[in-house]
Order: structure tokens, then sequence, then C-alpha cells
């Protein structure tokens, strides 16, 4: 295999989506809008006779004198090749010493209990990396088969699933596509979600900024609930190659009792079946399936849909440098945390 460095747009997406299950993290619209935040990124490519074995976009950031690198939800390869996999791995390892990283980071979508994703494990381990201490994305996702018919898809959800998305439409409720000029509203129902579900957001600009570039480039769709032309819920979509992602949702506090936030998840799901995804991905699940964890009402939810639950084999960190490594972990472990 050679390896070459990408910057051209195009040329990176057609490779990334020549190859098996491409991740939106991995596309070049995420990796310039990390540009903006102020990473540095640098995409490599893996081929053979022109034709694309691999790709990995890093993305670099600087604590005081230490750089950090991360492949989000990456590198994307046949992870089943044996020779391919080791090939790619020693060669990310290369990178890191030739920038003096302090570490590179990797999270691929690769089911842990798989055959696949036992033989990477023992392979990053037989190479020096080891699981990271920071998890920087969900390690368990919920996912739906979008390749049987609609019913079936209907069929194979929960009795409350199923009821809710009807209860929905008996009270009224309606879901229209999103448009950039909705944003200030998409980012006011986040917002009030994040404060009533208690989790951990970014500044409203970073998500204006990042679902604009989005609903502009046609690799994501909003999508709001109304009741009586009231908004009430959102979504939003993204999608490449053959999967979507449901990464950011949320809702108003008033009319949640019309349910409309499964009819959203529905419609949500019927747009990306038309655009041809086959895997409708729910984005984040618990660590641990009990009613103890924080995520236990959102699996819930989404377990009514029908979705399975897919446990990946989480973050392991590659540090070229072990022992600066350890010292920086043990006295300054700030100074090893990515930014998300």
């Amino acid at each position: 295999m050679e390896r070459l460095l990408i910057e051209a747009p195009d040329v990176w997406d057609a490779a990334l989506r020549a190859l098996p299950d491409p991740h939106v993290l991995q596309s070049w619209l995420w990796g310039d809008l990390k540009a903006r935040q102020g990473w540095r990124v640098q995409r490599y490519l893996w081929q053979s006779a022109g034709q694309p074995l691999a790709c990995a976009q890093l993305l670099l950031e600087q604590r005081r004198d230490a750089w950090l690198g991360y492949i989000p939800k990456g590198p994307v390869v046949d992870w089943s090749d044996a020779e391919r996999m080791t090939e790619v791995l020693a060669d990310l390892g290369r990178i890191a010493r030739d920038e003096d990283l302090l570490l590179v980071k990797i999270d691929p979508d690769v089911t842990a209990e798989s055959a696949t994703g036992k033989a990477l494990v023992a392979c990053l381990r037989d190479r020096g990396w080891h699981y990271s201490f920071e998890q920087l994305q969900f390690r368990n996702t919920l996912v739906i088969d979008l390749q049987p018919d609609l019913d079936e898809i209907l069929a194979r959800m929960k009795g409350k699933g199923r009821y809710n998305i009807r209860l929905a439409v008996r009270k009224g409720v309606t879901v229209r596509p999103a448009t950039p000029a909705d944003l200030p509203l998409l980012v006011d129902m986040y917002m009030e979600t994040a404060q009533r579900e208690r989790f951990a957001i970014r500044e409203p600009a970073y998500y204006r900024e990042t679902w604009r570039a989005f609903l502009q480039s046609g690799f994501g769709s909003g999508f709001i609930a109304e009741v009586g032309g009231d908004p009430v819920a959102m979504l939003i979509l993204l999608h490449f190659g053959k999967r979507a992602w449901t990464m950011y949702a949320g809702s108003y506090n008033r009319q949640r009792q019309a349910m409309p936030t499964y009819l959203l998840q529905w419609e949500a799901l019927r747009y990306a079946r038309n655009l041809g995804c086959t895997l409708y991905d729910m984005w984040g699940a618990p660590d641990v399936l009990n009613a103890s964890d924080p995520l236990w009402g959102v699996y819930r939810f989404k377990s009514s849909f029908g979705a399975t639950l897919v446990s990946h084999i989480g973050a392991f960190d590659y540090p070229p440098h072990p022992w600066r490594y350890r010292m920086q972990v043990t006295f300054h472990p700030e100074l090893a945390a990515l930014r998300h």
C-alpha cells in the first residue's frame, strides 16, 4: 500500500465512500468544521493500484508543549483483512512518531464481540495500543436495519413504539423539514433539552455553525415536530454513504403527552430509507443496561423502535513515547484530554 496526504474534498469523500462502513465523522465536512474550531487536520489515504484501501482523518490539537491526535470513528478500513489491519496500524504508529505526538486515539465502529473485533483488540494490544481512559464517543449505540420494507420495520418495533407513533398522529402532531432559517429554534429546543435532562453541551454558536454546514451540504437534514403549528420537538439527521445518524434531538417541555418525538423519529427513519440508507444509527446507549445509568431513559425510548444494541470496541490510544505519556497522564492528566 502507498500512503497519500489528500487535500481535495471530492477525492477524499469519494475514497471514503468506496470503503466499507464509512462514518460521517471521517467526512471532509466534519474535518473542515473541526479546522474552523482550531484543530489541524491531516487526511491520509492508503491505496494500491489506484484503489482506496483505508482512510484516516487525523485531528491534531496542541496542549501546552504536547500534540494529541484523534481519528474520530476511524480509521475506515476492512478490519476483517488481517494484513491490511496490521499495515494501517503500523503506519499510524509511524505517523505518531513522525509528528512527535503524545498519543493518537482511534475509536473505529467495530463490534466488540465479533471475531473481527476480538482480532482487532488483540492486534492493538500486541502493537502497544491500550484502552483509552478517555472515551470521546459513545461505545454503545442502537441501530435499525432499514433494508426491510416499512411495514416489517414497524412490525419489529415494540408495541409501545407503534402505539405512540399512532397516538402522535391522532393528537395532531405533524413533522416538517427544517431549514437554515429554523436554526435559532432548533438550537433553543436543544438547549432546553440539555437543561432538563442535565447533559453537557457546547455554546449555541457551535450548533448553529455545525448544523448550518450539514443542512447546506446535503449531508444533513433537520426535522421539526409541531402540534397545531406550535414547534415542540426537533431532530438533526446526518447521513453519509449508506448510513444515517440521529446525533442531535431535543424538545420543549410542552405537548409531551402528544408523543411528538416518536413521530419525529419515524419520519426521520423513513426519510433516511428513501435516501438509500441501509442502517439508522440512533447514536448512543448506556455502557451498562441498568436503570441507574443516566442514559437508561434514552435507551428505553430508542429500544421501543426495535433498535438493536451494538457494543463497539471503544477508543484505544497509541503513545509513541510510553514513558512521556505515563508521566503526562499521571501528573497532568488534563494535558492528555482532547476536547469533545
